[in-house]
């Protein structure tokens, strides 16, 4: 029982830095095609 719990926080915590880690990639693409002189 306390394995499956920490097996599925683990798996809770990964697929939330996968989502900030998209968001993030996201917003970088809106920036820099927003405003390309000042990224680059």
């Amino acid at each position: 029982m306390v394995l499956w719990v920490l097996l599925s926080g683990c798996s809770v915590v990964m697929v939330a830095a996968d989502v900030v880690t998209t968001t993030v990639g996201v917003a970088v693409d809106v920036v820099d095609a927003v405003t390309p002189d000042i990224v680059d």
